[in-house]
Formats: C-alpha cells, structure tokens, sequence
C-alpha cells in the first residue's frame, strides 16, 4: 500500500520510467540556472560558495541582542537575521499597556533609533547581510537601519539584506496585522518604491510560506498560498506603475523545511518553476533574474519536541539538508531546545556546527541539483506542482489573495490540514519519536535560558528618557507629515523617516498611520 505524502498524494513504493511517461527533461528542468530554474538559480550553485548561513537571533534588550550577533560572527555565521518582540512586531512601544509583560520575551524590543544603534553596535553595516523577520512595520525598522547605517558613514547603496515585510500572511497564518490589507499592500509598494531608489541592493519583501506551514500548511498549501501572495504583491506594484524588472529581482521567499526529505526537495524545485511560468507568462517578465525564486529557509520548528529535546538535534540535521538539496539561497538551523525555550548559547552554536558540517564535510555541495531524473524526485516534484496549481486556481477563482484572505479560504484550508495532523499525531497512526513512540519513562533535566524580567522595566526606562530628551515641536511636526502621506498618493517612507531621526518611537509613528488607515478586524472585508 502506498504511502500518502504531506500534500495528500501517493508515495509508491518504487518508481521507474513509466512514472515519467512523456516527461520532457528540456521543458521540466532546463540547465541550472536557466529557466524554468527547477534544477536551481544559479549554474554552480555550491559548487563555488556555499549557501548563506543566517542565524535567527534576539531576545531581551538590543545590547543583549547586540552580544550574540557578536557571538554568532565570531563562530562563522555569514548574514544576521533579527527577530522582534510581540510589541514591536505589532507596533506599540514597549512602555504601551498591551506590551505588558510581553518586552524582549520572543525578540528584542525596539523602540526607536536608539534601540538600532545598540543592536548593531561595533558591527559595520556595510561588511554584514541583515534579514529582519518584521511585517507591519517592516517599514519602520528598514528606515531605523538606515538611519543608524548614515550614522556609521555607510551610504544607503551599500546596504545588503532583507526585511520581511509580508503582511498578507499575517492575515492567513500569523496574525502581527496593524492595518486592513489594502492600505497595507499600498505601504508594500512604496517600499518597494523606497527601496528601488534609496537602498538598491536591498531584499524588498521575503514571500513567506514558513509561518504557513507551521500553522499547519502541507508542502502543497505552502507553496500555492505563499505564490498565491507573491503574485498579488507584483500586481499591487504594477497597478502603482512600477515596471515588473525594475522590482522582480529584489523579491525573494521564505519557507520551511520539514523531515520529510523527499518532498520537500521536490516542494523547493515545483516552487522555482511555477514563479518563473508566472513571472513569463503573467508579467511579460524579460530580465531573468526576474523569474528566479530566490528563497530563505528555515528548519521546521513546528516539528522540534520538548520530549527528548537532544532527538531535534537529529530532525534539524534532516531538515537542513532537504533545504540544501531542495537548493536554498540562505539557511537557518534551529537550535535543538527551542520547543522549552530562548535558546542557550551552547544549543545555538551546534545550530550553526549542523551547517557547517553539511558545508565542509560532506559532498553535497559537490555538484548542483544531485536528485535531478530520479525517477522518484521528479514525479514527486510534478505532483507537488499539479496539487499547488489546482489550489492557486481556487485563490484566483476567488479575485486573488486578497479576496481570498478576506473569505477565509487560506485559514480554512491550514487549520483542516493542521487538525488532520495533530488527528493522525494522537491516535499514532503519525510517529512523533519521544511523543508517541519510544518514550523514555522520565525526562531528564533541562535549564532553560531565561529572560531577565527587569528587561521591561529597564526598556520603559531607556524610553522614557528619550521622550523627556528630544525636541516634542519636532516629533509632532513630523508625524503630521507623515499623516497627510497617508491620507493622500506620496510615498509615506520620505516622511516616515524623518519623524523616525526625530526620535518619534516605532508605536507613535504605527499610531500615526492607524489614524488614517485604521487597524484590522478578523472578518472586516475593507
């Protein structure tokens, strides 16, 4: 009996030529580094240079933050990638009656330009690639960047890395909404705007299918919602008048990587070939960087246990090297105790050794795309295609992702996986080592790193001082400017900034916004 795949299709048993009937290798998979680019982006791949290895990090305050980006570079981690807490991932200042209690616990809290400033201290901004998993106001944190990068003398063009900056699977998987979708997708297109002007190397918008899947996303919903989003976010800037190759090539994606290999490799090459189809076929693309799917990957943590902690070790290592076959740009690895808790330094640094295993002593970055004409693989790879298709159809049948998010297809079609999931989980049917198969009778002992619960006090201090410190005429003329941009066409970026280097905070600046656009309510259809 054949074995059914995440994404509800067959796995047989074995494979052979009759799977591939009328498969034609020229169209499906192209050379590397041509399109449609199933076989990868680039004609060398690893084979000269390895993947980027990202480390996600923060937590408590920037200067705490600040010492494990300083580890991280020491240990050989090659691009930065920052993670925000609740408060500032929802725009509101860290002294705000919702951030109560909540400061520094899941990323660093920031408040303002000074909280950069200590975040990156000591780390030139030109010598480092910095990815921020921030949405809503990804805006924001991409201009304190900027504005602590002009402090360090470093020009705006020499800037390299990525800010997230995809709101619309906040709505399907996440939730760190501020506005409505449509204002929303506006404040998308003048970063892109912003960005093809002012920060030209600059990643625009990480395409994110990973908080999908760990919602409960098969490998198939992953990559039709999360394309589904790309195409509406390359529409919204084209209906802004921006030519589809003047923005295409600073778009990237993020998703995850799961323990089961086999399809996720084939998740990774379906993805690559159904955006270079829609970035010809769709936007007329002819620069082709344009129609290359440039991803990040993350391990999945929705799969780590905090049973038998030292097992995630096992399943990251599995994990990382599906992405790396599946032919990622750039690579986070988690640590093994992050089910329990912030990671300690020593689970982060194995995080990191996992990689650089994978890099330097095996010879899997020997040669590029290792599985391509398994008979296995590609018929994996054409079954993930045909499953994201027939769901990409349904989202446009609907006016697109947006229209889509406001019915509920997305969210109701995840939570259904996710319940199949955790069904199959607790009745055993799904084996979950240390979970529901081989557990141990008593677990052993783990002592988690844990946040100082001074970091708020000390945070709502710090932000005090800076209101009592800076010119309040100044702030508020700002933030008025930044209103009318809002209420009418211009780019709000230009005077976001500049209310920004007038110290007005991350939540006053959000604050500003939300009086003209107004915040989002699950279920409002504006």
């Amino acid at each position: 009996m054949a074995r059914e795949s995440e994404s509800g299709r067959p796995i047989e048993p074995v494979y052979g030529p009759e799977d591939l009937t009328g498969w034609d290798p020229a169209g499906k998979l192209g050379e590397p580094g041509a399109y449609p680019y199933t076989r990868g982006i680039h004609p060398t791949m690893y084979t000269g240079r390895p993947w980027t290895v990202r480390q996600y990090a923060g937590f408590g305050t920037a200067a705490e933050s600040n010492a494990r980006y300083r580890q991280l570079i020491a240990h050989g981690t090659t691009g930065l990638s920052v993670a925000f807490d609740l408060p500032t991932q929802m725009g509101h200042d860290s002294d705000a009656p919702l951030a109560r209690g909540e400061v520094g616990r899941v990323g660093v809290a920031v408040d303002s330009v000074e909280d950069v400033r200590a975040l990156f201290d000591g780390i030139p901004l030109d010598r480092v690639s910095t990815s921020m998993t921030i949405n809503a106001p990804a805006a924001l944190l991409l201009l304190l960047y900027q504005l602590v990068a002009e402090e360090q003398g470093v020009s705006a063009d020499r800037l390299t890395g990525t800010v997230q900056n995809d709101v619309l699977k906040e709505y399907i998987a996440r939730g760190t909404y501020i506005f409505p979708p449509r204002p929303s997708l506006r404040l998308t297109a003048d970063v892109l705007r912003y960005c093809r002007a002012e920060i030209p190397k600059w990643n625009t918008i990480s395409i994110s299918g990973y908080h999908m899947a760990e919602a409960g996303a098969s490998p198939a919903q992953e990559v039709a919602f999360t394309l589904a989003d790309g195409i509406a976010y390359v529409r919204t800037a084209v209906a802004a008048g921006m030519d589809v190759d003047d923005f295409a090539p600073r778009l990237s994606f993020f998703f995850a990587a799961r323990t089961t290999l086999l399809e996720e490799v084939a998740k990774f090459r379906a993805a690559r070939r159904i955006w270079a189809r829609v970035m010809k076929e769709e936007f007329g693309a002819r620069d082709p960087r344009s129609r290359m799917l440039r991803f990040h990957t993350q391990t999945a943590g929705v799969q780590l246990t905090a049973q038998q902690p030292e097992v995630n070790l096992v399943r990251v290592t599995v994990q990382a090297l599906a992405a790396v076959l599946g032919g990622t740009q750039s690579l986070h690895t988690n640590s093994f105790d992050e089910a329990l808790a912030l990671p300690t330094d020593r689970s982060v640094r194995l995080a990191l050794r996992t990689q650089q295993v994978l890099a330097h002593e095996t010879d899997v970055p020997a040669t590029v795309d290792p599985f391509a004409g398994s008979y296995a693989v590609e018929r994996l790879t054409d079954d993930v295609e045909e499953a994201a298709l027939d769901l990409m159809r349904r989202v446009e049948d609907l006016g697109g992702a947006v229209a889509a998010i406001e019915r509920g297809l997305q969210r109701t079609e995840i939570e259904r996986n996710a319940y199949r999931i955790a069904r199959e989980t607790d009745s055993g049917e799904r084996v979950v080592v240390g979970v529901n198969r081989f557990r141990l009778d008593e677990e052993e002992p783990y002592r988690p790193l844990r946040v100082d619960p001074a970091v708020e006090a000390r945070q709502t201090g710090r932000l005090a001082a800076l209101r009592a410190g800076r010119d309040r005429g100044a702030v508020g003329s700002a933030l008025d400017a930044l209103r009318r941009a809002a209420q009418g066409g211009d780019n709000v970026l230009y005077p976001m900034k500049e209310a920004l280097r007038a110290r007005a905070t991350v939540g006053e600046v959000c604050d500003a916004l939300r009086e003209v656009w107004g915040t989002f309510v699950p279920g409002d259809a504006h």
